[in-house]
């Protein structure tokens, strides 16, 4: 009997749990896992451990299988990573920072980087198509107009994928630093000018006030057209 250590982390992002069931499946060199439960609700931020029981040595462990599944309502979910140890106390880490939506499966590779020729198993090569054939169907491309440089093949970005949409956080960071700056150029007196500059030194005083502010915890630093000695 061989019993891994699993450990499920859950992102901290508002509504990243879930009240559906969560399951996971083990892959290894030498064989994979029964499909064990790890929990029916997860709180944002948090993680579940579990121990997952195999009648042998699974061998490195290369895949995992997140299963998502909802008896009633659907609550997505967005896992930040999972931790495997084995029995002889090697850690393996899977990065996944993606969310899970519906009745899904979503296999995740361990987290060491990989070029293709290092992948000598077929699970990993078919793995690696499926991925690349999801890219692909993801990010297909359409001419805007003649002479335009091509744009994704969507009329609206709600028909991306959950994951592939800009994030909510990440929306408001920027439309925050857009007012700040609209709202620092117009007590600045840059929006209302109707006269021309006076000189390079009043632009400097203008455009210099905005440098380096921290906008919602990070640094924003936006480059003058010359250079400030």
């Amino acid at each position: 009997m061989a019993v891994y250590k699993v450990t499920v982390a859950t992102g901290d992002m508002v509504e990243a749990g879930t009240n559906n069931s969560i399951s996971i499946t083990l892959v290894g060199s030498y064989g994979e896992s029964r499909q064990t439960t790890v929990s029916f609700f997860f709180l944002p931020g948090k993680e579940k451990s579990l121990s997952v029981h195999c009648g042998q040595d699974l061998g490195p462990i290369v895949l995992i299988r997140l299963h998502k599944w909802r008896l009633f309502l659907e609550d997505a979910w967005f896992c930040k990573d999972v931790r495997v140890t084995a029995p002889n106390g090697t850690l393996y880490r899977f990065p996944c920072y993606q969310w899970l939506e519906g009745i899904t499966t979503v296999e995740l590779r361990e987290g060491s980087g990989k070029k293709l020729v290092d992948d000598e198993l077929q699970i990993l090569k078919e793995h690696r198509q499926q991925e690349l054939a999801a890219r692909q169907e993801a990010y297909r491309w359409k001419n805007f107009a003649q002479g335009w440089p091509r744009c994704l093949n969507v009329d609206s970005i709600f028909e991306l994928d959950s994951n592939i949409q800009f994030s909510c956080i990440r929306a408001t960071n920027f439309t925050g630093f857009l007012i700040f700056q609209e709202a620092s150029h117009f007590l600045s007196g840059f929006l209302l000018r109707r006269t021309s500059w006076n000189s390079l030194d009043e632009m400097r005083t203008v455009f210099s006030r905005t440098q380096g502010r921290d906008i919602g915890g990070c640094l924003v630093c936006c480059p003058l057209p010359f250079p400030l000695h």
